[in-house]
């Protein structure tokens, strides 16, 4: 039984600083790194992509709608034609920077309401597939587990890997419950990583209501990176993994 845990990085942006990534990546296998849209610049692209590849963890794009405000967390309506140009142009900056870091890069993963609503919207998510296939048709696409994003991913030849967070509470539909709910994140480390165990182990995970038993697949297990304590997650979650005899490692 084996398990990625991924984590969403270089989410600073000149003197802001968020996140530990130096430390944070030390206890991850994967890493989703910040475009610029939502959050990242071009030093600190480069700078995360320099960190992952010095501490061995396989380097993906995060995608993210144009929302530097609002951190990429506010859902907008683009065409499919415009989200096709907006994942295009993102995942081809990662790719070039990280070239000239002589990092290959592995993974698209969009972010926050561009991950929440392509996992519902179809035509959505066929226009992330369509451009991650234009740009790179080896790179995998990573998508909640069971979501229109997925289907979009195998339907466009793309390989696909199916995404749970054990750091974030579901809704008894399976999705994630929204962050203005009490409850939402969460911040226990034990807690989390008993959930990291469960959801790989049993394929579920209790809905936020404690009323519903949610199936969940993983081939990824993901940690927030702008989650305060998030690499004190991240080491909860590999140390339980680990301990229930859970291999963690790169897809």
């Amino acid at each position: 039984m084996r398990v990625d845990l991924n984590a969403d990085a270089g989410e600073s942006f000149g003197t802001w600083a968020i996140g530990d990534d130096a430390a944070l990546l030390s206890h991850i296998t994967s890493v989703n790194v910040a475009c610029g849209f939502h959050a990242g610049d071009p030093s600190v692209i480069r700078r995360t992509i320099h960190l992952a590849a010095e501490a061995g963890v396989r380097v993906g794009a995060h995608p993210g709608y144009p929302d530097l405000q609002g951190f990429g967390r506010r859902s907008m309506a683009l065409t499919p034609s415009e989200a096709e140009d907006v994942v295009l142009y993102q995942v081809a900056a990662l790719l070039g920077i990280a070239h000239a870091e002589g990092v290959e890069l592995a993974h698209v993963k969009p972010h926050g309401a561009l991950y929440n609503q392509a996992a519902r919207d179809q035509r959505l998510a066929s226009a992330i597939a369509r451009a991650t296939a234009s740009l790179q048709p080896r790179l995998i696409l990573v998508g909640l587990a069971g979501s229109a994003l997925i289907q979009a991913g195998i339907d466009a030849g793309l390989r696909v890997v199916a995404e749970a967070f054990a750091d974030r509470a579901y809704l008894a539909d399976g999705s994630l419950a929204p962050r203005h709910m009490q409850g939402a994140i969460l911040h226990d480390p034990a807690l989390v990583g008993a959930r990291a165990v469960r959801i790989v182990r049993e394929g579920c995970v209790s809905s936020l209501d404690g009323k519903a038993v949610v199936p969940v697949r993983a081939d990824t297990l993901c940690i927030h990176g702008d989650t305060p304590g998030a690499p004190s997650l991240a080491r909860a979650v590999r140390a339980a993994l680990e301990a229930a005899g859970i291999r963690v490692t790169p897809p």
